[in-house]
């Protein structure tokens, strides 16, 4: 099978983007399979600047089907915002991005436990980004995480929200911290859901038969070897 995986020899920040635009060349599916948007790369064609974060780089040449996959954790907020983004600068987004329907969300519960946690380590901090990814991760272990199939189907997706905000809430206020509201929360997050749904399928599925019709995989491996959660500087790891 023509699959090809690109991970980080160290701790990230190795030069990765500019290797996975070269092996794009030849693939015809690019693959974020697991991390969430503290990743991302930056992309300079000509004078145009293109910040990517949970969106594979390929989405920039024609013909390129780009895949977020069931392991990576997904804000749909900032999926929206990238999206939005990309299309404003004339990037065609329809029918070469799909989003695994099995992939959890990043939720703002998990960016206020993620804040919080870090104050109170004070001097021995982790230096997480903040951006919700431990503790999302953290709920898809625990087996009460949200996914991207709740966040399309509104009335599982409210019930779900409405449980976990009640429970988050007072963990937040444990640490001091402000509650949430829950009709905010799922405004937002139910309009980004709407978005998003036509993107979504099972990605599992797709690369099977993409395999099966000897299509080249490339799968981009955010971070490195050494924030690996098992093999790297534990603590001072991505989750």
């Amino acid at each position: 099978m023509a699959n090809t995986i690109l991970v980080g020899a160290q701790w990230g920040d190795e030069g990765k983007g500019k290797i996975i635009d070269v092996l794009t060349a030849e693939a015809d599916l690019i693959v974020r399979s697991g991390g969430g948007n503290n990743a991302g790369h930056t992309v300079l064609i000509g004078e145009q600047k293109y910040i990517l974060h949970l969106i594979p780089s390929g989405i920039l040449r024609p013909g390129k089907v780009c895949v977020i996959g069931n392991g990576v954790v997904v804000d749909p907020i900032s999926l929206v915002e990238e999206m939005n983004g990309l299309q404003k600068l004339g990037v065609k987004i329809d029918g070469n991005l799909f989003v695994s329907e099995t992939a959890h969300l990043v939720l703002p519960y998990h960016r206020m436990l993620d804040a919080q946690r870090e104050i109170l380590k004070g001097k021995n901090k982790i230096g997480t980004t903040k951006r919700g990814i431990g503790p999302a991760y953290g709920d898809k272990a625990a087996r009460t995480g949200i996914r991207v199939l709740d966040l399309v189907n509104p009335l599982r997706f409210k019930q779900l929200l409405k449980s976990k905000i009640k429970e988050n809430n007072e963990v937040l206020k444990a640490f001091g911290a402000k509650p949430m509201s829950f009709a905010k929360v799922h405004a937002e997050y139910r309009a980004a859901g709407d978005q998003i749904r036509p993107f979504v399928t099972n990605t599992v599925v797709l690369l099977h038969e993409a395999m099966r019709k000897g299509k080249n995989l490339l799968f981009e491996g955010a971070q490195g070897t050494f924030l690996d959660i098992d093999h790297g500087t534990y603590p001072f790891v991505t989750s």
